[in-house]
C-alpha cells in the first residue's frame, strides 16, 4: 500500500506533494544557520582518544604548547646579521607579546645569555635596549647564535638566513576556534607589514599550529566558493546533453538542491559542525543524486515514446526504477556508513553525512521529482532516432562477439591492479596537506630543509621532585640528546642540558673545559635556581620542565617525515631509551607523532569491515534481483574497479593516506549502483524468454546511455575534488572518480562477458529478432 501511494500520490496530487515537500526541506535546511567550522588537527581525533588526550596534557604540563604561530624572517640578498633587520626581529618579538592569547614571545632577541660579573650570574637578552648593534655587538652576537645548541639551527638556521620568532598561545577552550584563529592571522599579518617597509627585500613567511589551521580553513573556503558552483555547472551542462530539456534539467537540479540543503540543515540541526571534508559533502550529493533522477526522467521518457499519458509514463518509470533505485540508495549509503569504523571522527562524520543525504536524495527523486514532472509541461519526440541508441546496440553487439577475448583481457587487468595495490605504502605528512602553491605549503617546503617541519617531543620522568637536576639524569639526557643530534632526521633539538653545562661554565671563569655537566646534584640544583632567578617574566623554563622539576621535555624539529620513516625513528628513539635510559619512564608524542599513526589504525579498521561491507551488499543484491547466482557473480564487477583503481593509484602515486584508505569501503556501496541498473534491465528481458544475448542487449539499450551519463557526472564530481587545495579531499576524489570508470567499463565489458559465460541457457536459435521496436540481427 505504501509502495503505490509513493507511485501514485505525486502523479495525483502534484501541487500537495510538491507544497508539502517543499516545507520539508525548508524546515529541514534551516538548520544549516547552526553550523559553524571547525579546523585544526584536533577534528581527526575522538576527544576521548588517549593520543590526543596525551598531548593535551604535556601542554598544560608544560606551559609553552603547540599552539602558537612561528613567524619567519628570511634575508635572500645574505644573513640576518645586521643592525635592521636584527632590530626587525627585535621588535616583531616585543610586539608579539601584545597579540591576542599569546603567553610568551622568543627569538634570538630575547634568547638569554648568560655571563658571570664578579660573583654574580649576570642573565640579558641577547639584543637588550642598550644594545647599539654596532660591528662589535653583532659580532658577539653572531659567535654567541654559532656556539649555542638551542639557537643554532633553531631559532637561526645554520647558514645564517633565516631566523625564527616563536608566540606561544593559550586559546579559549569552544568549538569556535576558526574565529580566534582569523584574529591571530590578522594580527600578525597587521605586525609584519609594520615591518616589512623597513627593509623591502627581507620575505617573511607563517608557521606553527596556527597557522596550520588557517589553512584547513583557507582550503574549506576555497572548495566552498570555487569547487561547489563549478560541480553545479557541470551538472547542468551533463543534464542538458542527456535530457535536452529545460523542464528536466530544472526539476533534476531542484532535486539535487533540496538534497544538499536538506542535509546540511539536518547536520546543523544536530548541532555538529563542518570539517574541510564535510565541506565536499553538497559536490558528493550533486553527483550521486544525479543517477537517481536521470533513471527516473529516461523511464518517463520511455513511457512517453510507448504512448503513454504523462502520468502513466511517470507511475511506469517509478514502478520500473523503484527497486533499483532502492538498493543502490541503500547500498551507496551502506558503503558510507562503513566509514564509521575510521579511526578518525572526521572520516566518520564523512560517512553519516553522506549516508544521510544519498537517503534523502533518494525519497526526493521519488516524491518531488515525480511531482515536478507531472507539472511541467514536457514534450518528447517520439521519433525512431530517440528511441533507438544505435551507438550501445553496436557496443553490445561487439561486447557479445568478442566475449572470449574480452574476459580474459578483463581478468588480466584486474590480476595486475590487484598485484600494484599490494605495492602502495601507506604515508601521510601532516603538513603536506595541503597542494603546493597554498600560503601554508609553500611556507612548508620553504622551511624543510632549512630548519624542519616535522615535530616530535619526548618526555622523561625521574619520578621524583627536583630529579631532572640529578647528575646521573643530566648525564643520561645529555647523551640521549647527543645521539639525537646525530640522526639524519633531526634538524633541531633543544638541549636543556646546554642551559646546565653553559652555567657551570660560567662559574668556573669561562673555562670551555667546564662545559659539562656539574659534578654533583647539589651543585646541579643551585646553578638551576640561581638561572631562573635572574630570568624576566614569561621566559622560565616551564615550557620544557614542569613545576616539581621531575619530568623535562625534549622537543625537537625533524625534517618532514612521511609516515612509515616517522614510526622507523620514533622506534629508534624508544629502542635507546629503553637501551639506555631504563630506569626512567619516557612518553613520545606530538601532532606528527600521532598522524604517522592514524593512517595506519584507520586502513587495519576498514579493512576489518570489509568483509562485513561484502556480506550485506552481497545480500542485499540476491534479495533485490531474487537471484542467488547473479547476486554473487554481481561481487566480481563490483570488487574489480576498487582493485584497478588501486593499482591505478601505485603507478601515479605508490602511497596511500588517511583518506584514501576509506575509499574502498565508500566506493563500494557506489559501484554497485550501475551493475543493480544492468543486471534488473537484463533480468526483466530474460524473465521475458529472451536469451542472454537478447538480455545483455536490452540491459545495454534501455539503461546504457544513462550509465555512462551518470558515471560521467560521478567521475568529474569526484575529479573536481582533486582541484581541493586540501590533500586528504584531493586525494580521495581522485581515486574515486578512477573507481567509478573503471566500474562502469567493468558493467560494459567484464558483466556481459561473465553472464555469457555463466548463466547461459538453451535457447531455440531465430533468424531475426525485433528488440523493443529496434530491428537487430543476432550477433551482430
Amino acid at each position: 500500500m505504501l509502495r503505490n501511494m509513493l507511485f501514485k500520490w505525486p502523479v495525483q496530487f502534484p501541487w500537495m506533494v510538491l507544497i508539502g515537500v517543499l516545507i520539508c526541506v525548508g524546515i529541514s535546511s534551516f538548520g544549516a544557520k547552526n553550523l559553524y567550522f571547525r579546523g585544526g588537527y584536533k577534528v581527526f581525533f575522538d576527544d576521548n582518544s588517549p593520543e590526543l588526550i596525551a598531548i593535551d596534557n604535556m601542554q598544560n604540563r608544560f606551559t609553552a604548547n603547540n599552539q602558537g604561530i612561528g613567524i619567519v624572517v628570511y634575508n635572500p640578498n645574505g644573513d640576518i646579521y645586521n643592525k635592521t633587520t636584527l632590530n626587525i626581529i627585535k621588535e616583531i618579538t616585543e610586539k608579539g607579546w601584545t597579540l591576542p592569547f599569546v603567553t610568551r614571545s622568543e627569538s634570538l632577541a630575547n634568547y638569554q645569555h648568560t655571563q658571570v660579573e664578579g660573583d654574580d650570574l649576570r642573565v640579558n637578552p641577547l639584543i637588550g635596549d642598550d644594545n647599539a648593534l654596532s660591528e662589535q655587538d653583532i659580532a658577539f652576537i653572531k659567535q654567541v647564535v654559532k656556539s649555542s645548541p638551542n639557537l643554532n639551527g633553531g631559532y637561526i638556521s645554520s647558514d645564517g638566513q633565516l631566523a625564527l620568532i616563536t608566540l606561544a598561545m593559550k586559546l579559549p577552550v569552544n568549538d569556535d576556534v576558526s574565529g580566534h584563529i582569523t584574529e591571530i592571522i590578522e594580527h600578525v599579518d597587521r605586525l609584519i607589514a609594520d615591518v616589512q617597509p623597513k627593509n623591502p627585500s627581507l620575505i617573511f613567511f607563517k608557521s606553527g599550529a596556527v597557522s596550520f589551521e588557517n589553512a584547513f580553513f583557507n582550503a574549506a573556503v576555497n572548495d566552498a566558493t570555487f569547487l561547489i558552483p563549478l560541480m553545479f555547472v557541470i551538472v547542468i551542462i551533463f543534464l542538458s546533453l542527456l535530457l535536452k530539456s529545460f523542464h528536466f534539467v530544472f526539476a533534476t537540479m531542484t532535486v539535487l538542491v533540496g538534497s544538499v540543503l536538506v542535509s546540511m540543515g539536518l547536520l546543523g540541526w544536530v548541532g555538529h559542525f563542518l570539517s574541510n571534508l564535510t565541506m565536499g559533502i553538497p559536490i558528493l550529493l550533486l553527483t550521486l543524486a544525479v543517477a537517481d533522477c536521470v533513471h527516473i526522467i529516461t523511464g518517463y521518457i520511455n513511457g512517453l515514446h510507448q504512448g503513454k499519458s504523462q502520468r502513466e509514463a511517470i507511475s511506469y518509470s517509478l514502478e520500473l526504477n523503484f527497486v533499483a533505485l532502492l538498493v543502490t540508495s541503500v547500498t551507496t549509503s551502506f558503503g558510507f556508513l562503513m566509514m564509521n569504523a575510521s579511526a578518525s571522527p572526521l572520516l566518520v562524520d564523512f560517512g553519516n553525512l553522506a549516508a544521510c543525504g544519498v537517503m534523502v536524495a533518494f525519497i526526493l527523486s521519488i516524491t518531488l521529482l515525480p511531482a515536478l514532472l507531472a507539472i511541467l509541461p514536457i514534450k518528447v519526440s517520439a521519433s525512431e532516432s530517440d528511441v533507438k541508441d544505435n551507438t550501445m546496440l553496436k557496443l553490445s553487439s561487439w561486447v557479445i562477439a568478442h566475449h572470449k577475448k574480452v574476459l580474459p583481457i578483463s581478468v588480466l587487468i584486474v590480476l595486475t591492479g590487484g598485484f600494484l595495490m599490494s605495492k602502495n605504502q601507506l604515508n601521510d605528512e601532516l603538513v603536506k596537506y595541503f597542494k603546493p602553491g597554498s600560503e601554508f605549503r609553500d611556507s612548508v617546503d620553504f622551511l624543510d630543509d632549512r630548519l624542519g617541519n616535522s615535530t616530535m617531543s619526548v618526555v622523561i620522568e625521574t619520578g621524583k621532585a627536583q630529579g631532572i637536576t640529578q647528575v646521573e639524569f643530566l648525564s643520561t639526557l645529555d647523551d640521549f640528546i647527543r645521539w639525537l643530534d646525530e640522526q639524519p632526521e633531526v634538524n633541531f633539538v633543544f638541549s636543556f642540558t646546554d642551559v646546565v653545562k653553559r652555567i657551570n661554565q660560567n662559574m668556573n671563569g669561562g673555562d670551555e673545559t667546564f662545559y659539562r655537566v656539574p659534578d654533583n646534584d647539589q651543585l646541579a640544583a643551585q646553578y638551576l635556581l640561581l638561572y631562573e632567578m635572574s630570568l624576566p617574566y614569561g621566559l622560565d623554563l616551564n615550557n620544557d620542565t614542569d613545576i616539581s622539576k621531575s619530568a623535562v621535555k625534549v622537543p625537537m624539529l625533524l625534517r618532514s617525515l612521511g609516515s612509515k620513516e616517522m614510526q622507523n625513528f620514533e622506534k629508534r628513539v624508544e629502542n635507546w631509551l629503553a637501551t639506555n635510559a631504563s630506569q626512567y619512564e619516557f612518553k613520545i608524542s606530538d601532532l606528527s607523532v600521532l598522524f604517522a599513526h592514524i593512517g595506519e589504525t584507520n586502513l587495519d579498521s576498514m579493512l576489518m569491515t570489509l568483509p562485513i561491507a561484502l556480506v550485506v551488499i552481497s545480500a542485499l543484491l540476491i534479495m533485490a534481483l531474487r537471484s542467488w547466482h547473479l547476486g554473487l557473480l554481481s561481487l566480481i564487477p563490483n570488487c574489480s574497479p576498487i582493485i584497478v583503481g588501486f593499482g591505478v593509484w601505485y603507478l601515479v602515486y605508490g602511497e596511500v593516506n588517511l583518506a584514501v584508505s576509506v575509499v574502498i569501503s565508500m566506493t563500494l556501496g557506489i559501484v554497485v549502483d550501475d551493475t543493480v541498473h544492468f543486471l534488473s534491465k537484463y533480468q526483466t528481458a530474460r524473465r521475458e524468454g529472451k536469451t542472454v544475448e537478447e538480455g545483455i542487449q536490452y540491459a545495454f539499450v534501455t539503461v546504457g546511455k544513462a550509465l555512462w551519463v551518470t558515471t560521467a557526472v560521478l567521475g568529474s564530481g569526484f575529479a573536481i575534488l582533486a582541484f581541493s587545495e586540501f590533500i586528504p579531499n584531493a586525494s580521495l576524489g581522485t581515486l574515486s572518480s578512477v573507481v567509478v570508470v573503471a566500474a562502469l567499463l567493468g558493467d560494459f565489458f567484464m558483466l556481459p562477458a561473465l553472464l555469457l559465460l555463466i548463466d547461459k541457457k538453451p535457447y531455440k536459435q531465430k533468424e531475426r529478432r525485433f528488440f523493443q521496436g529496434t530491428e537487430f540481427k543476432q550477433g551482430t
